[in-house]
């Protein structure tokens, strides 16, 4: 089951290198692009005059065909020289000449070559690659199963994560031109990537988390036989024991499916970071605003405070209020206790501010939300046997892990000093502008000015930040969880699943690299959605 996707990475790498060489070759001389690059095509634009000179393009170009031909079929030049009784070895060497050979007449070819002939070979091979991997896709998720190896079970058992991605896609370019902001990010390719990578690990942690669709084992189940066996094994017994008949991508160190724990992972992750940095957000923006409106002593002691607790190494930060001794002394959960009362704060003064001329529908209104988020706010800081265990039994809705927790109020703590830095210095800014100036004239309050006429002009910077915090505590978690704290032992989390597959990763690679890549992939599709957001947020 390993050579379909052998053969699809032959595939990518030889298309990859092939539209490289073809884009570095082409660059105009004023287009500003790496050294690397700029000297790598320096190599082909120079018309050879000797053999050694036209060596290091054909070498290139040939192991590119070669890897397209290993991907399209069997290397199938040098098992016609194997069944003619050739022996192997001379027939692989014949191979590499012959390929190598192609490649100089290729790269001889490609320096004369016009730019359009050049833009043309590098469009119709991405949309080739683009094609392909789509066919590959939808057939892994239409044929039956075992037909298209590794990378089409995978891709079935994602089928109801590209019907979400398709309909959502779908119905956000339908509506682009009535969303603001969030229908321009359609019009920007880094921003429909990112939003792409981003909602892919969202829809994957709803459908593994909430309705178990994906997963093809349980996270913590141990099959002994698999035991740091490779991507694809068959799994003993699967029909009478009613079982995935495969680990898809193999078994770890304790015999558990990566596959299964790659995905609940998702979970994990999606269920803190994006929370926890609401959190941070709201904390950050219920001090920074008033802090950069008024300033004086409150925005002198508030920006201490701030500065005071930036001044410690983040990660070191975040590693301490995590540990065992700190835990057991409670401060956790008194953080919590004061960190969580600023999301009630803020709904009320959010609240109050607009309704203030309307006391008939304030008061209710009022009471209704802070009765509900007080009884929220209660139940998540409540813990039977904890330091805070305010509400009986049968009132606490929400029976949160102490890790869980502990992790929760920590990404809050250290995210949101920077947060209020953020927010102080866009009101800084605004508070100056003339619309803030005519609300000051009609006799609007400072919170509702500060709530309705500067957060709302803010809201460019903040989105785009509040995607790069995302991920930038995605990879807090990451590293929480490859030191093993915070998060239990068994937990399926990236970082957790990372650092058990690290140690014996010179070994067997498979059991770290897929937690890995599905980091990577969501905090690079953040980032890309940032910058999108950044982009078009620009253009207003």
């Amino acid at each position: 089951m390993l050579d379909p996707l052998l053969r699809w990475a032959a595939m990518a790498w030889g298309f990859g290198v092939l539209g490289y060489l073809a884009a570095t070759m082409v660059t105009p001389g004023d287009v500003p692009v790496s050294v690397a690059g700029r000297n790598f095509g320096d190599m082909f634009n120079q018309v050879p005059t000797s053999v050694a000179q036209l060596f290091f393009p054909a070498l290139v170009i040939g192991l590119a065909l070669y890897g397209l031909e290993y991907a399209w079929s069997a290397p199938t030049l040098r098992t016609w020289l194997t069944e003619t009784g050739m022996p192997g070895w001379t027939a692989a060497v014949l191979t590499a000449v012959a390929f190598l050979a192609l490649g100089a007449v290729l790269a001889w070819l490609f320096q004369r070559l016009t730019i359009d002939v050049y833009t043309t070979i590098i469009r119709w091979a991405f949309l080739a690659i683009v094609l392909l991997a789509l066919l590959y896709l939808l057939g892994g998720v239409l044929m039956p199963y075992g037909e298209t190896g590794i990378v089409g079970a995978i891709a079935a058992r994602f089928t109801p994560v590209w019907i979400a991605l398709v309909v959502t896609f779908a119905l956000s370019i339908l509506t682009k031109r009535r969303t603001g902001l969030y229908g321009k990010l359609f019009d920007s390719t880094i921003g429909m990537i990112g939003f792409g990578l981003v909602m892919f690990w969202v829809f994957t942690a709803i459908f593994a988390g909430l309705f178990d669709m994906i997963a093809t084992h349980d996270p913590l189940t141990q099959i002994v036989q698999l035991k740091n066996e490779l991507p694809g094994v068959a799994v003993p017994d699967a029909a009478e024991d009613g079982l995935f008949p495969h680990y898809l991508l193999g078994g770890d160190n304790l015999a558990r499916d990566i596959f299964s724990r790659m995905v609940d992972g998702a979970w994990v992750v999606i269920g803190i970071a994006p929370l926890a940095t609401v959190f941070a957000f709201m904390v950050g923006i219920t001090l920074g605003l008033p802090a950069g409106y008024y300033g004086g002593k409150l925005d002198t002691v508030l920006s201490f405070l701030a500065n005071l607790i930036l001044a410690f190494p983040v990660i070191l930060l975040f590693y301490l209020l995590v540990t065992p001794e700190i835990i057991a002394t409670g401060i956790p959960n008194y953080m919590a206790t004061f960190l969580f009362v600023f999301p009630i704060i803020f709904l009320a003064v959010l609240l109050n501010s607009r309704y203030h001329t309307r006391p008939a529908l304030r008061l209710p209104l009022l009471a209704a939300v802070l009765g509900v988020t007080g009884w929220i706010y209660l139940s998540l800081i409540s813990e039977v046997g904890s330091p805070v265990s305010i509400l009986p039994g049968w009132l606490d809705a929400f029976d949160v892990p102490g890790g869980i927790l502990v992790v929760f109020v920590s990404v809050v703590f250290v995210n949101s000093p920077t947060v209020f830095r953020i927010v102080r210095g866009l009101a800084l800014d605004i508070k100056t502008r003339d619309y803030v100036a005519a609300a000051q004239t009609r006799g609007e309050g400072p919170w509702y000015i500060m709530l309705w006429e500067i957060l709302p002009n803010a809201r460019g910077p903040l989105i785009v930040d509040f995607c790069l915090r995302i991920g930038y505590t995605t990879i807090l978690l990451g590293t929480l969880g490859f030191f093993g704290l915070g998060l239990p032992p068994e937990s399926p989390d990236w970082g957790t699943t990372i650092n058990d597959g690290r140690r014996l990763l010179s070994i067997y690679p498979h059991p770290a690299l897929p937690p890995a890549f599905a980091l990577l992939t969501l905090v690079l599709g953040l980032n890309l959605l940032a910058d999108g957001l950044r982009e078009e947020s620009l253009k207003d």
